[in-house]
């Protein structure tokens, strides 16, 4: 295998969630590794700013907002970039949604909501897409998923549940299509400052527990993700489907650290 098989050049790849946090910082990885990336998210003025980043690395991209609780949303942004395009290779599934409350006191309502974003806006977004690469005999899928399918974080089951399910939804769709030419497989990050939760981390017992927990003793940068997107969403991963590839400094691997 010749190292060029990480070149994405001449891929369309779309990134859902792709305007903000770990979804911007990849969206910006594949356009550098030579995709044409499109960015999605429901806000248009975050779509917009991210479109013009990469644009200036000198690829091309389409501004089109979608909302992955809206299956047409999903299948207008489908034919919108197949029309600009011809096709889509690459499927990135950056959206998500977190609340923390105590899970005694947390509403069918608040999981619901959760999960139809995490989990079955995760879906909708890969039968949709999938659908087309299935039709091609082409395609790469990541979802991104979560330290918390692993391990329990403190206040949010209807996350880590929501997280474990994208881990098994992976799998399943992997084994479904494997043989079709579609490779469909995730990555966990560990703990990463975004605007969220920047603050939080910082300031908060929470934050500095995790920090402690982490062998490397900081945070992650959004853009050490990038390397694992760029490597499943290129043909250097043309035998891994699957599979969850852990991003987290050596939090999962952690017993005692001192």
């Amino acid at each position: 295998m010749a190292y060029r098989d990480l070149d994405l050049t001449g891929k369309t790849a779309v990134v859902v969630g792709g305007t903000s946090g770990i979804g911007r910082s990849i969206a910006l990885g594949l356009a550098q590794a030579g995709a044409d990336v499109i960015p999605t998210s429901r806000r248009n003025d975050k779509v917009q700013e991210v479109v013009g980043a990469i644009e200036a690395l000198q690829r091309r991209s389409l501004a089109i907002t979608a909302d992955v609780s809206d299956r047409s949303s999903l299948e207008r942004l489908l034919s919108a970039v197949v029309a600009a395009f011809g096709k889509v290779e690459i499927l990135v599934n950056a959206a998500g949604q977190i609340k923390r409350t105590p899970t005694l006191d947390s509403s069918e309502i608040e999981w619901r909501a959760i999960l139809d974003i995490n989990l079955m806006g995760v879906l909708r977004s890969c039968q949709v897409f999938g659908r087309h690469m299935l039709d091609r005999a082409y395609g790469r899928i990541v979802n991104i998923t979560s330290l918390n399918a692993f391990v329990a974080l403190h206040e949010v089951a209807a996350y880590a549940a929501s997280k474990a399910a994208v881990q098994s939804l992976t799998r399943s769709l992997a084994i479904e299509w494997a043989n079709r030419g579609v490779c469909v497989n995730a990555i966990a990050p560990g703990v990463f400052p975004t605007a969220l939760n920047s603050e939080l981390l910082r300031t908060s017992q929470r934050g500095q527990e995790l920090l402690m927990r982490t062998p490397m003793k900081r945070y992650g940068s959004p853009d050490e993700l990038v390397g694992a997107a760029v490597l499943l969403a290129s043909d250097a991963a043309s035998f891994m489907t699957g599979s969850v590839i852990v991003v987290d400094g050596g939090f999962l691997a952690s017993g005692v650290n001192q």
